[in-house]
């Protein structure tokens, strides 16, 4: 019995891209079936970086593939192709940047910095190439993270561009790399406004698949100023489940919203604390405000990280938990985050019905 294309079809209709929530064919991932006697080649295009993904996903549907009555052998290839994605209408593109995503806040403490460093190290770790903006003019940290040594200022290059600064594989550049690090910034907002367009239009971006931008907590200056000048292909939502920070993401995300930006979902931080000592499981801020919030505006909870000494200590230090502990738990929920957040610019940031991502005391 001879394969046809319509049962090679059929076969991966069967698996869903936890990702795209969809099987590929119907995610349009499909670009080559060629059949050769009892021989398959397959190839699928994602459209979000997965490179610690593919080589499994792709193991699996060679396996489905080969099961198939009439196969003798199949082969799988993926790529993983990153195109530049719509945003808001009558702004201009950004130059050698592909996709923008905002990081934000309603208010500060929620671990929105340590939430945008981690998703950019994962970014890259699925061989995308990345960039992060430290937009949060009044208290910078990306640089401590990314463990930048203090007084590091970056090359300008034809007396009008700044050079970002490289550590761990992705470009990086803060208002802190031009500031003295212990003199407060003290403007009003339009200048605030003014350098926030400067540092993202007068670096030198080298062809990134995606720049995070860490913003300042809040929906003032900074965020309007975002919303219409740059291109922002989504925005993703840092929460506790603390009462008073859901009021504010809430606004965070009503504000997204109104300037007609995708809000790709939320992370919630400080889920929950596990005692190192003994392992039991206590919800200081609160038990599912994530969760409910994500189900209140129609959006994902991408994640909900746990209350952990460890994200903490590592950020500090210069290599936040993706890299400093690539293996974790943690950092695999920030691989799952990435892999999320770029399949939902991919799909036009439309809900997708992803799972909910924990870490409990199992």
């Amino acid at each position: 019995m001879s394969v046809t294309r319509e049962a090679v079809e059929a076969c991966l209709r069967q698996f869903t891209d936890p990702h795209l929530n969809q099987d590929p064919v119907s995610a349009g991932c499909l670009r080559e079936v060629a059949i050769s006697g009892g021989r398959v080649a397959v190839r699928l295009q994602l459209g979000y970086a997965a490179g610690l993904f593919k080589s499994g996903w792709a193991q699996m549907l060679q396996m489905a593939l080969e099961n198939l009555d009439g196969v003798d052998a199949a082969q799988v290839q993926i790529d993983c192709v990153i195109e530049a994605h719509k945003a808001q209408d009558q702004v201009p593109a950004l130059a050698n940047v592909k996709n923008v995503i905002a990081v934000a806040s309603g208010k500060g403490g929620v671990g929105k910095s340590t939430t945008a460093a981690n998703l950019a190290l994962a970014l890259a770790r699925e061989g995308a190439k990345v960039g992060i903006l430290d937009a949060d003019i009044y208290g910078p940290s990306q640089g401590i993270m990314f463990g930048i040594p203090e007084g590091t200022r970056p090359q300008v290059k034809d007396q009008k561009w700044f050079v970002p600064l490289k550590a761990h594989g992705v470009e990086v550049m803060s208002m802190a790399f031009l500031t003295d690090e212990n003199t407060p910034v003290v403007w009003r907002g339009p200048m605030v406004s003014g350098a926030l367009i400067q540092l993202i239009t007068q670096t030198a971006w080298d062809d990134l698949d995606y720049l995070v931008v860490d913003m300042p907590p809040g929906t003032g200056d900074i965020q309007l100023t975002l919303a219409q000048k740059v291109p922002v292909a989504g925005a993703v939502i840092v929460t506790t489940p603390q009462d008073l920070a859901l009021l504010d993401a809430k606004k965070g995300i009503e504000m997204f919203r109104k300037v007609n930006i995708p809000v790709l979902g939320v992370v919630e931080n400080m889920a929950v604390h596990i005692c190192s000592n003994c392992g039991h499981a206590e919800h200081l801020f609160g038990e599912g405000g994530g969760e409910k919030l994500a189900a209140q505006f129609g959006v994902d909870l991408l994640a909900s990280l746990p209350l952990s000494m460890a994200i903490r200590m590592q950020s500090d230090g210069g290599k936040p938990t993706t890299i400093a502990d690539p293996e974790s738990q943690i950092a695999m929920i920030y691989q799952q985050t990435a892999r999320n957040v770029g399949a939902r610019i991919a799909s036009g940031g439309q809900p997708q019905g992803m799972p909910r991502i924990v870490v409990s005391d199992d």
